[in-house]
C-alpha cells in the first residue's frame, strides 16, 4: 500500500503542475475516491484555497482546528468567509482532559517553559484533533507553499503520508507570497487583517509575534525556539533540534510590538 501511495502521489504532483488552482482540484477530486478534507488555518494560503473550493462546488470538506488560543481577529475572518461563501466551517476543538490536565500542571502559558512543554500543547490543541478531523479521510488538503520557510522548501504539490495513510495535497506549493497577495486581492476574498500588521503567518496568539525586517514568513512562530523547531507536528519534513542556548523565553514573554508591526506593515488591498 506505501508503495502505491508514493506512486499515485508522484502521479498527480506531476499532473498538477501543469494546471492552475481550480484544475488541480478537480483533478484530485475526479482521481482520489473517498472523502477528501481541507484544514483551513484561516490564514491567507487558506482563504485563497477555500476561495476556490467554495466556487468549485466539489466534494471536499473544509474544516478548522480550533485551538482554543486564536486571535480575535481569526475568529471574525472565519465569521467573515462563512457569510462570504453560504458555508460552514466544521470545527476540531482540543480534547477537554487533556486542555485541563495540561493548564494545571504547566499553567495557562506553560507551552513556554520548554520544548517538550510547547510540544505537548500543539498536541492536543492540533495534532490530536487534526486526528479526528481526517479520520477515513482518502486526501488532505493544505495551504502548503514552499516559500514559506526553509523548513517547508521541499514541499510538493502532492505527497504521501505514509504515517496517516493517506495523499497530501498542497495546490498552492509552487505559488509565491506574492501570487497569493494578488489572488486575494483580485477575487475580493476576506482575509485576516493581521496580515496588514506584520503577520504573514497567524497561529495561537501567545505563539505568534509580527516578523521584523528580513526575517522569513514563519519567523513570528514560536519565535524562542530555534529555526528547526518552527513546526507545531502538522507537518514535518525534517528532524527537531533543541532550543539554541540564550533563546529560551520568560514564562510570559509578550510578542513584538505594535511599532514592529507598523515598521513591517503589507497592504493587500
Amino acid at each position: 500500500m506505501t508503495a502505491a501511495l508514493v506512486r499515485a502521489a508522484g502521479d498527480l504532483a506531476r499532473e498538477m503542475a501543469r494546471l492552475d488552482l481550480r484544475g488541480r482540484i478537480r483533478l484530485v477530486e475526479d482521481r482520489i475516491p473517498g472523502r477528501l478534507v481541507f484544514t483551513t488555518s484561516l490564514g491567507i494560503e487558506d482563504q485563497a484555497l477555500t476561495h476556490a473550493l467554495a466556487l468549485s462546488k466539489g466534494r471536499t470538506e473544509i474544516v478548522t482546528l480550533d485551538t482554543g488560543r486564536l486571535f480575535p481577529e481569526t475568529y471574525d475572518v472565519w465569521t467573515e468567509t462563512e457569510a462570504a461563501y453560504g458555508i460552514r466551517i466544521r470545527a476540531y476543538a482540543p480534547e477537554r482532559i487533556a486542555e485541563e490536565d495540561f493548564v494545571a500542571r504547566e499553567g495557562i502559558n506553560g507551552f513556554r517553559h520548554s520544548v517538550a512543554a510547547r510540544q505537548a500543547c500543539c498536541g492536543f490543541r492540533k495534532v490530536e484533533p487534526l486526528g479526528r478531523a481526517l479520520d477515513g479521510a482518502a486526501a488532505w488538503f493544505t495551504g502548503l507553499r514552499a516559500g514559506q520557510s526553509a523548513n517547508r522548501a521541499d514541499t510538493p504539490l502532492a505527497e504521501a503520508d505514509e504515517g496517516r495513510g493517506l495523499i497530501k495535497v498542497n495546490p498552492l506549493a509552487d505559488w509565491t507570497r506574492a501570487d497569493v497577495d494578488a489572488f486575494v486581492r483580485d477575487n475580493f476574498i476576506p482575509y485576516n487583517t493581521l496580515h496588514d500588521r506584520g503577520f504573514p503567518s497567524i497561529g495561537c496568539a501567545p505563539c505568534t509575534r509580527a516578523v521584523k525586517i528580513g526575517e522569513d514568513e514563519r519567523a513570528g512562530r514560536w519565535w524562542w525556539e530555534q529555526e528547526s523547531k518552527k513546526e507545531c507536528g502538522l507537518h514535518l519534513h525534517r528532524p527537531e533540534g533543541d532550543v539554541a542556548p540564550g533563546q529560551e523565553a520568560a514564562a510570559f514573554e509578550e510578542p513584538a510590538g505594535a511599532a514592529t508591526a507598523r515598521e513591517h506593515r503589507r497592504e493587500l488591498v
